[in-house]
C-alpha cells in the first residue's frame, strides 16, 4: 500500500460536535457500522444543540481519527467472517463456512509471521480476532501494529492506518469488558476494570494516552456520556500532559449539561496551551451553549442586569472564535460558531457573511447548511417578509433530512428545523390576509412536521412545547394548553414551558392560570424572570387589580430595564388610573426600546388624544 504524506509533526485526537466522519478509505479495513445509531448541538447540542440551533459546538481536529464515528467495527456472528475473498481459498466445490473461516485465519496469521515489520498485516489480523469475539488476541495484534508504526517518534508515516488500528483497538478494550452492547452506560465494576487497565497502560507506555482517549470518545459517540466522562478524566489525572484528553472531557461535560466543569476544563486547557486546535472554539461553543440560548426581550437593556454578564460572554466568545479562524480560515464549523457569536451579538449582516464563507468552504457540510437555513428564517421572521427566503430555507432543510448522513444528522433536529420554517411560512401569511387556499396548504406542511418532530423522539420535550406554541398562534388556546401540558409531563422543571401554559390557560379564560404563573417563578432562572413578571402583571390588569399589576410591571423593569411589552403594559395601568402623562412616558419609553412594537404606538396615538380631552 502507497505511503501518505508526512503529518503534522503532532498528531491529535479531538473530538468534533459539527464534524462529519470521513468515510473509510477501503483497503485498510473493511467498512462497517457504527456501534450506536445515536447522535449533534445549538446543541445544544450541541447542540445544540444544539439546543435549538443556539450554538454550533465543534472542535477541530488535528488529523482524521475525527472520523471515530465511521471506523469502529461492531462484532457479529463469533463464528462467521465477511470477506469478499474467501471464496478464492478454496477451488471447486463451496466449502463449509468454518473452514473458510480457518483458511483466512491462517493465511492472516502466516503472514503476519512472515512479515513481522508489517503493520497492517497485524492490523487485518486483529480485525479478524475482533470479528470472531477474540478481543483479548486482537488487542495484542493491534498493540503490535501500534508498536511497529510508532517507531520512528519524530514522524508517523502512516497516520491513517495508525488511527484506524487505534479506534479498532479502543473498542476491543469495549468488547472485552462489556461484550457486544455498546448502547447503555457501564456498569460500576465494568468502569472500574476498565480504568485499572487504563492507568497499567498508560503509566507503561505513555503513548497509549491516544488509545484511551479514542475509548473516551467511542463512549461519548455512543451516548453514554457517564462513561465518556469517567474514563477521560481518569485520562487526565494519569497523563496530565496529554491534553486531547483534557479538550474531550470539556466535551463531555457540555453533552452532560456541567457547564461549569466543562469551563474550568477549557479554562486549563487554554492556560497550558493557547495553540491547541481544541481550546479556542470549544471555549467559545461554551459561551455559546451557556449565554447564546438567553434572550432578554425586545427592548432590553443588556448593559444593565444580569445580561450585562452575556454581553461579556459573547465578546469574549466572538475573541476566540476570530482568532480561531485565523489560525484555521478553511475550517467551515469554526466559521459557523463566529456566524452564532455575531447574531447573539445582534451583528446580523456579519453572521451572514461568515454563513456564506462556511458554505463556499465546504458546500456539503450539513451543520453550516442548517445554520445558513436557520438564519434565513430569522431574518423573515425579523422582518415580516414571506418572499423567497423562507421557501429556500425549507429546501435546505428539506436537503439535510434527504442528504445528509445519518450518523451526522440528528433526525429531530433536521424535522425541527423543516417545522420552524413552514410554521414561519404559516403565521406570517395568516397575518397579511393571504389567500384562504394557500393558508390551509400552509397550515397542513407547518403541522404535519411539527408532528413528524415528535415522532421522531416523542421523549423530547421541547418539540411538544414547539406544538404548544404554534397553537397559541393560531388561537387555538385549549389545545395548546394540551400540548403544553405535554412538554411538561417530560421536563417538569422547565420555566418556559410553566410560564406559556401560564398564557394558554389566561387566554382561555382559565383562573389556574395565576398558580402556573408562579409555578414559573419558582423555577426560573434570574435571566428569565423580567418576563414572567410581565405576564403574571398583564394578569392582574386585566382582573382590574391595578396595584398588583403596577408592582408586577415595576419588577420586570427593576431585573430588565428597557423592557418594551413591560413599559407598554404599566403604561395601560396608568391609563385606567387615569395617569395620562405617566402612561405617556410609559409608552415612548417601549418605543424607544423597540420602535416596531405596533401596540405601543397605538396606545401612544391614543393616550395623547384622551389627554388632550381631558
Amino acid at each position: 500500500m502507497p505511503e501518505t504524506h508526512p503529518p503534522p509533526p503532532r498528531p491529535m485526537m479531538l473530538a468534533d460536535l459539527n464534524f462529519e466522519p470521513t468515510e473509510s478509505d477501503g483497503e485498510e479495513h473493511p467498512p462497517t457500522p457504527r456501534a450506536n445509531p445515536a447522535a449533534a448541538v445549538p446543541v445544544p447540542v450541541p447542540v445544540a444543540s444544539a439546543p435549538a440551533v443556539a450554538a454550533d459546538s465543534s472542535t477541530r481536529s488535528g488529523n482524521e481519527e475525527a472520523g471515530l464515528a465511521k471506523n469502529v467495527t461492531a462484532t457479529k456472528d463469533s463464528d462467521t467472517v465477511e470477506c469478499e475473498d474467501a471464496d478464492q481459498h478454496c477451488h471447486g466445490a463451496s466449502a463449509p463456512r468454518e473452514e473458510k473461516v480457518s483458511n483466512l485465519k491462517a493465511a492472516l496469521v502466516h503472514v503476519a509471521r512472515k512479515m513481522p515489520k508489517n503493520a497492517h498485516a497485524h492490523f487485518m489480523l486483529g480485525l479478524m480476532y475482533q470479528r470472531l469475539g477474540q478481543a483479548q488476541k486482537a488487542i495484542a495484534s493491534y498493540e503490535k501494529s501500534t508498536e511497529i508504526l510508532l517507531q520512528d517518534e519524530e514522524e508517523v508515516r502512516r497516520p491513517d492506518l495508525l488511527s484506524s488500528v487505534r479506534i479498532h483497538h479502543a473498542q476491543c478494550i469495549l468488547q472485552a469488558s462489556m461484550g457486544d452492547s455498546f448502547d447503555e452506560e457501564l456498569e460500576t465494576g465494568e468502569v472500574d476494570e476498565i480504568l485499572v487497565k487504563l492507568k497499567n497502560s498508560v503509566e507503561s507506555d505513555h503513548r497509549q494516552a491516544a488509545v484511551w482517549n479514542i475509548l473516551g470518545l467511542v463512549l461519548l459517540r455512543g451516548g453514554q456520556i457517564q462513561s465518556a466522562i469517567s474514563v477521560l478524566s481518569s485520562l487526565t489525572a494519569v497523563a496530565p500532559d496529554y491534553l486531547d484528553s483534557l479538550a474531550n472531557l470539556g466535551v463531555a461535560y457540555i453533552q452532560s449539561g456541567a457547564l461549569e466543569l466543562s469551563a474550568k476544563c477549557f479554562q486549563e486547557l487554554l492556560l497550558k496551551d493557547q495553540n491547541h486546535p481544541a481550546a479556542l472554539v470549544n471555549y467559545a461553543a461554551l459561551l455559546l451553549c451557556k449565554y447564546g440560548s438567553l434572550s432578554a426581550g425586545p427592548g432590553c437593556n443588556v448593559s444593565a442586569g444580569p445580561y450585562l454578564h452575556q454581553k461579556e460572554a459573547l465578546a469574549v466568545a466572538k475573541e476566540c472564535l476570530l482568532a480561531a479562524v485565523k489560525a484555521d480560515p478553511k475550517a467551515a464549523s469554526v466559521w459557523v460558531n463566529l456566524a452564532n457569536a455575531y447574531y447573539m451579538a445582534g451583528e446580523h449582516r456579519n453572521s451572514k457573511r461568515c454563513l456564506e464563507q462556511a458554505a463556499k468552504l465546504e458546500p456539503n457540510h450539513m451543520p453550516a447548511r442548517y445554520a445558513i437555513a436557520v438564519h434565513r428564517i430569522r431574518d423573515a421572521v425579523r422582518s415580516q417578509c414571506t418572499d423567497d427566503q423562507l421557501l429556500w430555507a425549507a429546501n435546505e432543510m428539506a436537503t439535510v433530512l434527504k442528504e445528509g448522513d445519518p450518523s451526522a444528522v440528528d433526525a429531530p433536529i433536521a424535522w425541527a428545523g423543516l417545522a420552524m420554517a413552514h410554521r414561519a411560512q404559516h403565521e406570517i401569511a395568516a397575518a397579511y390576509d393571504t389567500e384562504h387556499t394557500n393558508l390551509v396548504d400552509a397550515e397542513e406542511r407547518a403541522l404535519y412536521t411539527l408532528k413528524q418532530a415528535i415522532q421522531e423522539d416523542p421523549d423530547d420535550a421541547v418539540q411538544w412545547h414547539q406544538l404548544g406554541l404554534y397553537n397559541i398562534c393560531m388561537t387555538r388556546f385549549s389545545r395548546s394548553v394540551n400540548f403544553i401540558k405535554a412538554a411538561l409531563a417530560r421536563s417538569p422543571d422547565c420555566s418556559y414551558a410553566w410560564s406559556n401554559l401560564g398564557i394558554a390557560l389566561q387566554l382561555s379564560d382559565d383562573p389556574s392560570s395565576e398558580t402556573v404563573y408562579k409555578r414559573a417563578l419558582v423555577l426560573s432562572s434570574t435571566q428569565q424572570l423580567h418576563a414572567i413578571f410581565s405576564n403574571l402583571g398583564i394578569l392582574y390588569r386585566q382582573h382590574r387589580n391595578y396595584e398588583f399589576a403596577r408592582k408586577m410591571l415595576l419588577r420586570s423593569l427593576e431585573l430588565c430595564p428597557g423592557y418594551a411589552p413591560a413599559n407598554n403594559n404599566l403604561g395601560l395601568v396608568f391609563v385606567a388610573e387615569g395617569r395620562w402623562e405617566d402612561a405617556r412616558s410609559c409608552f415612548e419609553k417601549a418605543l424607544q426600546s423597540d420602535p416596531l412594537l405596533d401596540a405601543a404606538k397605538s396606545n401612544l396615538l391614543k393616550v395623547v388624544a384622551l389627554s388632550k380631552k381631558q
